[in-house]
């Protein structure tokens, strides 16, 4: 079965079926296994060796022949498996018919398994910042005159070591940098424990930093000197070289031609693009220089933050008090100044007033030359209060009772006041006649107030008396200390004395 060519980027590729298929454990480790094969050179295997090598793992210990034809039957239809049949291991009719096959992986398949296990182990291999490369790329480029009179061969292998570098050197940088802004590296430049390794890395990164700097301008400066020759006639014979390798399976010569010279241009724009700026566009080696300053000036702060974090709770006391003792075994005025600004340096002088009366008022005599003045400070938080003194308590046992005894005389006293207004359980507010005092008046108002809020009409006294309110036609009026009082002619009428 032939390879199927995929000659345009949008055209689905089936091969990598088995990668998301449902029965996706099964599938990828047979791939796994036909790719540890291949490794080793033995590049076709016969179903029955592909059970033997399954049944060594644990988990397919109880895989049958069946299930395995059925998977690789769908690995067939992918194309990321080529069955071959074998003639020599046909003894019978039977046998032929059955057509006992040899699988092989497709060109497609062998990619993608070597995809596959650069993913899985993505994490484990990590970038550096080696300045070395600089170095090969700057030599590459400087011998560009002595290639562009020899061989095409050897003019196809001076562009590939530069171009391996150039990628190398992509590589490298992005992997490395890119571990900076992953969770997992944010969380960590957070943690105490960065602390430690914090010099280690600034100390990497400044060095790549100073590098980056001398051999970009190097580089620049090299390419713009062999940009003519370059450009003019180099790439073309780079472009002829390619074309003179014989390709097994290659579209029409003129699409390869022009494939390739897009595919060399662009390389080689790249390259450019990364150490000259053009057409207005910052170039790639300062983008990184930027970044990794700010990554540089990302850890400082991150670890001074921790140190920060880390002394928050710790008691200045016995530092506060060490000082004052120093100041207080400063012999002069002018040792005190000395050590003030040994300990604090430059000050920002803050004047205070204090509104209390001075001993003189001449303007040339120093506050130094005056007495001291007292001033209470209080810190503006919520949760600060005062010190009180803790001081005993009185028994005011007597003072209750009196007040006590002094209150229920005065409800007695009001009551008596109001039951002299009530004649034969009624209380007729039309006929009292007399000055009343402003308890009776209020008392009286808030029966009546009472009643009316009533649907019935009906109220209660403080005194537990119960009463009901009655309207006669008319008005009244109550004749009160604080003036007259015109009124309803309201009737009282209680059911119990």
């Amino acid at each position: 079965m032939e390879p199927t060519a995929h000659t345009s980027p949008l055209t689905p590729i089936p091969e990598t079926s088995y990668l998301t298929a449902q029965n996706v454990r099964q599938y990828r480790a047979i791939m796994r296994l036909f790719f540890r094969e291949y490794e080793k050179m033995h590049f076709q295997l016969y179903k029955e060796d592909v059970l033997e090598l399954l049944h060594r793992q644990e988990e397919f210990s109880d895989y049958t022949m069946g299930q395995l034809m059925q998977d690789l039957e769908a690995l067939v239809g992918w194309k990321d498996l080529t069955p071959l049949q074998d003639p020599r291991r046909v003894y019978t009719i039977a046998d032929y018919k059955n057509k006992q096959y040899r699988y092989t992986m497709s060109e497609y398949a062998v990619e993608i398994e070597r995809l596959t296990v650069r993913l899985e182990n993505l994490f484990l291999e990590s970038g550096d910042l080696s300045t070395n490369l600089f170095l090969r790329m700057a030599e590459q480029l400087d011998r560009a005159d002595q290639i562009h009179g020899q061989s095409g061969k050897e003019i196809n292998e001076w562009w590939k070591d530069l171009q391996e570098d150039f990628k190398r050197l992509n590589q490298n940088y992005q992997d490395y940098l890119r571990e900076f802004y992953s969770g997992r590296a944010e969380k960590l430049l957070k943690s105490v424990e960065f602390i430690i390794h914090k010099d280690r890395f600034i100390a990497y990164l400044r060095e790549f930093v100073q590098e980056l700097q001398v051999h970009s301008s190097r580089i620049a400066g090299i390419i713009r000197k062999k940009e003519t020759v370059i450009e003019g006639a180099l790439l073309e014979k780079v472009v002829k070289s390619e074309l003179e390798i014989p390709r097994a399976l290659s579209a029409g010569e003129m699409d390869r031609e022009e494939d390739i010279r897009d595919q060399i241009y662009g390389k080689w724009r790249s390259l450019k693009s990364w150490f000259l700026a053009i057409d207005g566009q910052e170039c790639e080696s300062s983008k990184v220089l930027t970044i990794t300053n700010d990554i540089i000036r990302s850890m400082i702060q991150n670890a001074a933050l921790i140190v920060q974090m880390q002394s928050w709770g710790v008691s200045r006391k016995e530092d506060h008090r060490h000082m004052v003792q120093m100041f207080l075994d400063c012999g002069s005025l002018e040792d005190a100044h000395k050590l003030s600004a040994h300990l604090f340096g430059i000050q920002q002088i803050r004047h205070l007033q204090i509104r209390d009366e001075r001993e003189t008022d001449s303007i040339n005599q120093s506050v130094y030359e005056e007495a001291p003045s007292s001033l209470l400070l209080k810190p503006h938080t919520r949760s600060y209060k005062e010190r009180k003194d803790k001081t005993g308590f009185a028994d005011k046992t007597l003072e209750k009772l009196s007040s006590r005894m002094q209150y229920l005389k005065q409800i007695e006293q009001e009551c008596t006041q109001m039951m002299r207004y009530i004649k034969d359980g009624r209380l007729e507010v039309g006929k009292i006649t007399e000055t009343v005092p402003t308890v009776v008046r209020m008392t009286l108002l808030q029966w009546i107030s009472l009643a009316n809020l009533d649907p019935s009409k009906k109220g209660r006294t403080e005194y537990g008396q119960a009463f009901t309110l009655k309207k006669r036609k008319g008005s009244c009026v109550l004749r009160c200390e604080d003036g007259d009082l015109r009124l309803p002619d309201y009737v009282l009428e209680f059911s119990e004395r």
